[in-house]
Parts: C-alpha cells; sequence; structure tokens
C-alpha cells in the first residue's frame, strides 16, 4: 500500500515519523515487566535469608506480582482506553519504577511482598498500553509484522532474559538490584514515551462498568490465587476449593452482567470473535507449556547439573536467541504473506518436539545434548506463534476497545503461566514422591534415588507439557481462520486508521 493511497480520501497525514523509536521504548517497557515475572526467582533464597521469611510464605514474592497483575489487567485495559493510551502508560512507568525503589528498600517480608503486589497493579495498567500504543501506532500490514515480531520475542524472551538478569545481579551485587534495576529503565521508557510516542485522547464518553471490574478482576484474582495455592497445600485443600468455586461463580457473573452493563468492561463481541478467541486459547496453552520449561530446567540445571544462578540464565540464552529469531527473522517476514494459522500451528509442532527431546532428561545428562536441542526447539516454536497471536488478537479492534483487547491477550498469558507453574509443578512433585516409594529399597543409596525420582517427576511434567502444547497447534489450526492480513487492508484500515495518532 503506498504513501498516497494511505492518505488520499481519508485526510489523514503519513505513518508517524518516529513510531520505530516509539516502538523501542514500548518494547523497553514490556520487556520489564516480563523479565519481573522471573528476576526475582533466582534471587529468592538470598532475599528469604536477608528479611528471615519462612518457608511458607516466600512464595509470596512470586505470587503477590501475578496476582495484582493477573487480576487488574482488564481494569488496566479499560483505563487505557478511558484515559488515554500514553498517559496510562506514562502513569504505569512512573508507579512500577517506585514500586520496584520500594521493593528494593524493604526491610520486612511483608514490606517486600506489598511492593511486589505495588508492581503488578502498575504493570497491569502499563501492559495493555504498550501493546494497544503499538497496535495503533503500526498500521501497514508490513511494518506491522516487524512491530509485532519485536514485541513477540519480548514477550517470549523476557521471561529468559530475567533468569540471566537475576542470576548476575544476586552473584555480583545483590537480591536487591533485582528490583533497583526497574527504575533506570522506567526512567528511560518515560523519556521516551514523552518524546516519540502520540496518542489520542480517550474516549472520555465512556463509563468504567464498576460492577464488571468487581466482578471479573475478584473471579480473575480468585483463580490465579486458587493455582498459587494449589501447588504448596494440594488440590483437594478446602482454601483451594473454595477458591476454585469463588473464581467460577464470580466469572459466570461476570459474563452474565457483561451482556447486561450499558458499558461493559469486557463487550462479548471481542471474545465472541472467532479468530481473537482462538488466539486467546493458543496463548494461554502456549504458556502453559512455556512456563513448565522454565520452572524445570532452572530446577534441574541448578540442583541436578548444580550450575550456579549465572551460569543457569547464560544457559538459558539460546533459547531467548531462538525466540527472538523466530518472532523477528521468520514471523514477522511471513506473516503478511500467509494465514497467522500456518505459522501458529507449525510453531506449536516445533514447540511439542522440543518438549519431547527434553523428557529425555536424566541424572546422568549433559547439557549439550539433553537440554540445548530441545530448548531451541521450543525457542523456535514459541516465536513462531507469539507474534501472530499478539497481531491477530488485536487487528481490526475498534479504537475504544484497543486497550481491553490488548489486556485480554495479556491476561491469557498471566492466567496460564500461574496455571502452568501449578499444575505442572503438582504432577512433578506428585510422580517424584511415587517413584521413591517404589524404588527406594536401600537406605545408603536415597541421595541417588531421591535424584532420579526428582528428574523423573519432571519428565512426567514435561510430558503433559507437550500435550498441552499440541492442544494449542489443533486450537490454532481449528479457530484461527484469519487470511494473511495484505487480503483484507481496506477494512482493517478503516478500523485502525481511524485512530493513528499524529
Amino acid at each position: 500500500m503506498t504513501e498516497t493511497e494511505r492518505t488520499t480520501g481519508r485526510g489523514l497525514q503519513s505513518p508517524d515519523p518516529t513510531r520505530w523509536w516509539g516502538l523501542v521504548v514500548i518494547a523497553l517497557a514490556q520487556l520489564m515487566v516480563v523479565l519481573d515475572a522471573t528476576i526475582v526467582n533466582i534471587a529468592l533464597p538470598s532475599a528469604q535469608a536477608d528479611l528471615g521469611m519462612t518457608n511458607g510464605n516466600r512464595q509470596w514474592v512470586i505470587t503477590a506480582y501475578t496476582l495484582a497483575f493477573g487480576g487488574l489487567l482488564l481494569l488496566g485495559g479499560r483505563i487505557a482506553d478511558l484515559v488515554g493510551r500514553k498517559r496510562t502508560f506514562i502513569i504505569g512507568l512512573v508507579g512500577f519504577a517506585a514500586a520496584s525503589a520500594l521493593g528494593g528498600a524493604a526491610g520486612s517480608p511483608g514490606m517486600l511482598f506489598g511492593a511486589r503486589a505495588l508492581q503488578g497493579v502498575f504493570a497491569a495498567v502499563l501492559s495493555p498500553s504498550a501493546l494497544s500504543l503499538l497496535t495503533t501506532t503500526f498500521t501497514d500490514p508490513r511494518e506491522r509484522g516487524k512491530a509485532f515480531g519485536i514485541y513477540g520475542a519480548m514477550a517470549g524472551g523476557g521471561s529468559a532474559i530475567g533468569l540471566l538478569a537475576g542470576g548476575v545481579l544476586t552473584e555480583y551485587l545483590s537480591w536487591r538490584w533485582c528490583l533497583y534495576v526497574n527504575v533506570p529503565i522506567a526512567v528511560i521508557a518515560v523519556i521516551g514515551a514523552m518524546t516519540f510516542l502520540h496518542d489520542r485522547e480517550g474516549h472520555h464518553e465512556s463509563r468504567l462498568d464498576v460492577p464488571g471490574v468487581l466482578l471479573g478482576c475478584g473471579g480473575l484474582v480468585a483463580l490465579v490465587y486458587g493455582f498459587s495455592e494449589a501447588e504448596p497445600k494440594g488440590w483437594t485443600d478446602p482454601l483451594v476449593l473454595g477458591l476454585f468455586a469463588a473464581a467460577v461463580v464470580l466469572l459466570s457473573t461476570f459474563v452474565w452482567w457483561q451482556t447486561r452493563a450499558p458499558k461493559p468492561l469486557l463487550p462479548l463481541h471481542i471474545i465472541k470473535d472467532r479468530n481473537r478467541a482462538g488466539c486467546f486459547l493458543t496463548m494461554g496453552l502456549a504458556t502453559i507449556g512455556m512456563f513448565a520449561l522454565f520452572l524445570f530446567l532452572t530446577y534441574y540445571m541448578q540442583g541436578i547439573l548444580h550450575y550456579s544462578p549465572v551460569k543457569t540464565g547464560l544457559a538459558f540464552l539460546p533459547m531467548t536467541a531462538a525466540i527472538i529469531i523466530g518472532s523477528t527473522q521468520i514471523s514477522a517476514r511471513l506473516l503478511h504473506h500467509v494465514a497467522p494459522r500456518t505459522l501458529m500451528v507449525p510453531g506449536m509442532l516445533l514447540a511439542s518436539l522440543g518438549l519431547l527431546l527434553l523428557t529425555g532428561l536424566n541424572v546422568e545428562g549433559e547439557y549439550a545434548t539433553h537440554v540445548l536441542p530441545g530448548m531451541l526447539l521450543t525457542g523456535l516454536g514459541m516465536g513462531l506463534t507469539f507474534m501472530p497471536v499478539f497481531a491477530t488478537a488485536t487487528a481490526g479492534v475498534a479504537p475504544q476497545d484497543s486497550g481491553v483487547t490488548s489486556a485480554t491477550v495479556n491476561t491469557a498469558q498471566q492466567v496460564g503461566g500461574s496455571i502452568g507453574t501449578a499444575l505442572l509443578n503438582t504432577i512433578a512433585t506428585t510422580a517424584t514422591t511415587t517413584y521413591v516409594a517404589s524404588h527406594l529399597r536401600d537406605p545408603a543409596q536415597k541421595a541417588q534415588v531421591t535424584a532420579e525420582g526428582v528428574v523423573h517427576g519432571y519428565t512426567v511434567a514435561i510430558w503433559w507439557a507437550v500435550g498441552i502444547m499440541l492442544l494449542a497447534g489443533v486450537v490454532a489450526g481449528l479457530m484461527v481462520t484469519a487470511k494473511a492480513p495484505k487480503h483484507h487492508v481496506p477494512q482493517e484500515t478503516e478500523t485502525d486508521l481511524g485512530v493513528m495518532p499524529h
């Protein structure tokens, strides 16, 4: 599509000349939010010793962040639509930096938990604004592919980068720097946002759906909290069952209310659209599998191969590189030529194959032969999948709904991560216990049998992850029927270019 075609007939200016610098700012902010889900994992033992946390409550360093982030994303997306994406983006960055500084200075476990929850609140404001700014800034299908390729690489690779950064900062500085590091990143992003990002005013005629916020956010918090508590307490614990029951009731009521609300928090036509629903489901399922990989390989390399935190982080770098290549060099180049599912389905098959190779892990395993090939294939598959998911889920959305649509993609990713961590960790622990009980005959061999049992638990859980990844491929193949973006430029132009920020 030529510049002339883009401007004639609609009185629109040419694309924003600073849009690529804007993309750098958006990608930096997204990287900060994603890596914060994992950067603290490696620092957790040091923080626990320093602040005197118990084993029972240390998980709140992780859970407080994922709970607030996953639970409030829909609200954050709607706020972005109401008050304007750029403004919400900057508020999110400033708040995130302040919460990070507070967490870094924490003198007690409670203060650290509170700071992590605050980080999650501001991440829930920041993330949907970032994705919807990207959606409204890049409207030419070819450019959009490149932009979403970079965004997808950040979404997929940020977790692995977080593991490396967490290892380096904890080993050479202090666990506190895993939080302080966000302050300079956020400052740079705020300056960049003020300079390079442009946006229309918010849609002030919209009102906030307060019952929808209470029901939707309450239901998501109960769901994420239920999965996080299922890991330490077990699936039949009364608290866990109560949380799941509350989640079902609240989310069912939320859906019912959205059909009647005058200004719904999540307009149901967004999730009724077959392509979008397929993308949300694919994202959720793929993230379950990906979190399993990070979780078990981190444990395997530190516990079985005896890697240091920094070496563990470095070992994930090839996977990050594979995600970036899959997203920016393959998906981004092909998306405007092929239908999204022709990237998503092979992506999920590649990721399944990578996980399948990892079911061969054993106590005498070597990184180069047992870990690396599976990592590379899974990373490449994730890169192929994430980028078309983001691009397809947010394509052609009405301007006033772009924030909440972006939030729904992020919610699928967050909830998928929470489910993946709890579900697969529980499966692994149960398999380990069963293995040790049936194989331990000589007490002198307890250490060896326990190590074998732990690795057996990982491989059983990874088998489940293989099945979940394959299911994601089936969902993408059956539900995502959108054609290549170049085939429907005119109607996409009508919807998206109407909000082209200048």
